[in-house]
Formats: C-alpha cells, sequence, structure tokens
C-alpha cells in the first residue's frame, strides 16, 4: 500500500513538472524520465512490478559484492520506476526523481542562472550524464541519456 501511495505521488509531481509553463522552463528539460523508490521488501516489490504489472526490467545494476543496487523497470515508452533496496542511508519511500534533458551543460547552467544550487554534471561511462539538485521537500536529478544507456535502448524499442 505504502508504495503504492508512492508511487501515485511520483505521477502526480511528475505531471505537474512535466505541464509547467513553456516559457518558464530550464533551458534543455524534458519530461520526468524516472522516479526512484527505495523499498524494504525489495525483491517482493521488484517481482510485483514486473511479474502483476508487466513492467520489464531494463537494467540491473550490482556492487562489487554482488548485491543489486538498483533496479530499472519500464512503466511506460519513456518513463521509468528506479527500484532500489532500503537500508540505514537510504530509508523506504520517494528518494528522488528524474527529469531527462537533452542538453546537461545547458540545464544546469540554466538553473545555476536562476539561483539553483545543482552539482555539476559527472558521466557514468556511455550509458548517462548526472547532475543533482535539492527542491524543497525531494531530490532531483538530471540526466542526460547517452548511446549506451539501457533507458534509452528501451525507450528507443517501446512497442
Amino acid at each position: 500500500m505504502r508504495t503504492s501511495i508512492i508511487f501515485v505521488l511520483g505521477l502526480v509531481l511528475g505531471a505537474a513538472v512535466t505541464t509547467w509553463s513553456q516559457g518558464n522552463r530550464v533551458p534543455a528539460f524534458g519530461d520526468i524520465d524516472h522516479v526512484g523508490i527505495a523499498l524494504d521488501n525489495f525483491d517482493e516489490s521488484v517481482a510485483f512490478y514486473t511479474q502483476k504489472l508487466g513492467f520489464p526490467e531494463v537494467e540491473r545494476r550490482k556492487n562489487d559484492k554482488g548485491e543489486t543496487m538498483f533496479v530499472f523497470v519500464q512503466a511506460g515508452r519513456n518513463t521509468f520506476l528506479e527500484l532500489a533496496p532500503a537500508n540505514a542511508n537510504r530509508p523506504a519511500g520517494l528518494t528522488h526523481f528524474g527529469i531527462g534533458v537533452s542538453d546537461i551543460n545547458a540545464a544546469v547552467a540554466g538553473l545555476k542562472d536562476r539561483g539553483v544550487m545543482a552539482t555539476n554534471p559527472r558521466n557514468v561511462g556511455t550509458q548517462w550524464d548526472l547532475a543533482s539538485l535539492m527542491a524543497p521537500g525531494s531530490r532531483i536529478e538530471l540526466v542526460q541519456l547517452g548511446p549506451e544507456s539501457p533507458l534509452g535502448k528501451a525507450t528507443a524499442n517501446w512497442k
């Protein structure tokens, strides 16, 4: 139940950001790309999203110990859920949402011009470039997908 409520809140927040006035948008901003959720019952939750809701698993990232750090499932053509196990540093609940950008440097510069403190973009290989900022009540990731991004490939192959 709690996960469903968090999911719905993420979608509402996503819809609000997506419908924001075009004239006031930060340069290079696109749509909501993903919603990050930390889960106490991680394996059960991944099974629910993939088996019960039919959201395909797009990427599973593991650490050096072979433990799953997060799983991306595809909820729509270009909408993903980033599911992660809850732990002492990441309590259960909504952790962040991601906004897709076409030019991460322009997006960060546009935010800084507005007085928003955003991290400098960092490259994650050929998969994506990321930057983060804190909004009142939540963390936001800016995501520019790269040519080897599993999310970009899943979006392109959506049926």
